[in-house]
């Protein structure tokens, strides 16, 4: 029987939800979106579990949606079909943002455990749980933003302020875990050998507080922010990302990852900011 693309493990009164495609970096699919779904759930079910942490095996968080192929496969699945009909698009991103958003609808509260990257689709699940910590070396940003997409759940807009939102969301630009800490995107940085034990300490403390407790704060800091747009900002972003992929431009840059590789595309795309694929593989 396949492994599971999200192991689940509980410990006293701790869930832990584990990324577990580690050869892929954590690459999101179809099965590993069900599959986190599918384990947030069973967290909330489990009456013993009062927190959550997410977190991915391996050397990194996770390195967004797994595009190796896609490229192709969307070119080839256009042909068949006489072209982009943004309405199946949409439908069909739509079930990753319904997955991610598991993480901000759980009743119980969710520490994303963030080291390696944390790029693309997988910022979507770091910045849709409650708090984040980050090893201080680990990086998290979203490098479609420069082309071929936007962010779906729009999270960096109502967990950052004006300025750092903007800049993220206009230049693709990572976030080390130190600098993440200091404008308000992560609860802490630690060194990279001392997270795991930072986390469960802190998760550790936090579920000494009673579930009803922690169900009814999270609730009402949610409201606050669903109050502001939260679910209309979502649909317009998911509408947004698939234009980006079809813009004059969009296309061209498609037409190059299947020309020269997916590899060589976003090399290109990250060589002028000198960071990601151009600085190396994550």
């Amino acid at each position: 029987m396949a492994e599971s693309p999200v192991a689940y493990e509980t410990r006293d009164a701790l869930a832990f939800i584990t990324l577990n495609r580690p050869e892929r970096l954590n690459a999101i699919d179809r099965q590993l979106s069900v599959a986190l779904e599918e384990r947030v759930a069973e967290a909330n079910r489990d009456r013993n579990v009062h927190v959550i942490v997410l977190r991915g095996a391996g050397r990194s968080f996770c390195a967004g949606y797994d595009l190796q192929m896609a490229p192709q496969a969307e070119a080839d699945a256009q042909e068949r079909t006489g072209g982009w009909d943004p309405i199946t698009d949409f439908r069909g991103m739509s079930e990753f943002v319904r997955s991610f958003m598991s993480l901000w609808e759980s009743r119980k509260p969710v520490i994303a455990q963030v080291h390696g990257w944390c790029v693309g689709g997988g910022t979507d699940m770091a910045l849709c749980s409650d708090l984040i910590f980050m090893a201080e070396d680990a990086h998290i940003g979203y490098p479609p933003a420069r082309i071929w997409g936007t962010p779906t759940t729009c999270m960096w807009v109502y967990r950052l302020g004006l300025e750092h939102a903007k800049r993220v969301m206009l230049t693709g630009e990572p976030l080390s875990g130190v600098e993440a800490a200091r404008i308000g995107l992560a609860s802490r940085a630690v060194p990279a050998d001392k997270l795991g034990d930072e986390v469960e300490t802190f998760a550790a403390k936090l579920a000494t507080t009673p579930v009803n407790q922690l169900v009814m704060s999270k609730l009402l800091v949610n409201q606050a922010y669903e109050n502001m747009g939260l679910r209309t900002t979502q649909m317009l972003g998911t509408v947004m990302d698939g234009i980006a992929r079809h813009t004059p431009e969009g296309l061209d840059w498609r037409e190059l990852a299947m020309k020269e590789g997916f590899g060589e595309a976003v090399r290109q795309r990250d060589e002028p900011w000198s960071d990601y694929s151009a600085r190396g593989k994550p």
